[in-house]
């Protein structure tokens, strides 16, 4: 990190920190209409240093969303449609024999960018989802054994259709465990798709948003200094306690097969301070950590056969779970 990134970093308060987001809320939603909620947990996960995993139907505007994000923050954006027939090396990039020099040459696949859309993420096997592993974890890509480093900040928003199954690859545990959140996606109220329809239909022939509208408040350095900023937020150790404990119940709550490990506390504290920043408090309280509790682990947990058949829902335990877990009274 530069001097001038340090600089900045130390110089944001929670205030400043929730008004630069604000800026960026209020630009994206002039393209992506209603869903805070939705916007709100994908500014945690950016403020956090995160990765999300977006579960909705198509024609959510889920692409939308991201190239918005790109604008607004003025940071670069690509797009990887997966497919059964993508293979690692289209994702992460090769070695390309150069006949006129004799030698091989890099060719950088589309992870080198700071926003990348991993669209339909399940579409594809193991072998070329695991070619996120190590960009997500580490920021980093190996090419033919040599190593190269993204330009910060980097974020994957990968997407998954709930519905149709057929001919799709469940991610591992051990990949939907880098995934920061997973946020779920549903129809828009009713005002927000009338104001969508009018916005696309009056007085143009194309099928999606005009992003011009969308102006670029923010850079990368930006960024990177909220980042830093967030990181720095306080949190209690009663508050730490209290996110540990949740993450403890997972393992042992009735229906619940398999639950959270470490990483899912590391996960819940990180996502907490972000959401702090969003209410403009440089300090965490037990409620945003409840707050953000089911985004951050609904994903980490594996719920019993016998509630499966019930119809109940990851989300359905954590709420009761949460309503158990009793947190810090001061």
């Amino acid at each position: 990190m530069s001097d001038s990134t340090a600089a900045l970093a130390g110089a944001m308060t929670g205030e400043t920190l929730a008004g630069r987001a604000a800026q960026v809320r209020e630009e994206v939603s002039k393209a992506f209409i209603g869903q805070a909620d939705v916007l709100d947990q994908i500014l945690i996960a950016l403020l956090a240093g995160g990765h999300v995993l977006i579960e909705g139907v198509p024609g959510l505007g889920k692409t939308l969303l991201v190239r918005a994000l790109a604008q607004a923050l003025e940071l670069t954006y690509a797009r990887v449609q997966f497919t059964p027939d993508l293979m690692p090396s289209d994702v992460s990039g090769h070695a390309v024999y150069d006949p006129k020099t004799e030698s091989f040459k890099i060719r950088r696949g589309p992870v080198f960018t700071h926003l990348l859309l991993a669209d339909e993420i399940n579409r594809a096997p193991a072998k070329t989802q695991s070619a996120l592993l190590e960009v997500m974890q580490e920021g980093q890509v190996t090419i033919e054994g040599k190593s190269f480093e993204l330009a910060p900040p980097f974020m994957t928003l990968a997407t998954q259709n709930p519905i149709e199954q057929e001919g799709t690859y469940p991610l591992p545990e051990a990949q939907l465990d880098r995934f920061l959140l997973k946020i779920l996606i549903d129809y828009p109220a009713l005002d927000d798709e009338k104001r969508m329809v009018d916005a696309i239909t009056t007085g143009r022939t194309a099928g999606d948003f005009d992003l011009s509208q969308v102006r670029r408040v923010l850079g990368a350095a930006d960024i990177i200094a909220m980042q830093r900023g967030t990181a720095a937020v306080t949190v209690d150790e009663q508050v730490v306690d209290y996110a540990v404990r949740i993450v403890a119940a997972t393992r042992k709550w009735p229906g619940i097969a398999l639950g959270a490990g470490p990483r899912g506390s590391i996960a819940l504290v990180r996502a907490a301070r972000a959401q702090a920043v969003l209410q403009g408090r440089d300090f965490v309280t037990p409620d945003d950590v409840r707050d953000i509790a089911t985004p951050a682990l609904r994903h980490r947990i594996a719920l019993a056969p016998e509630l499966q058949i019930e119809g109940q829902s990851a989300d359905d335990v954590l709420r009761a779970l949460l309503a158990k877990v009793e947190a810090p009274r001061k």
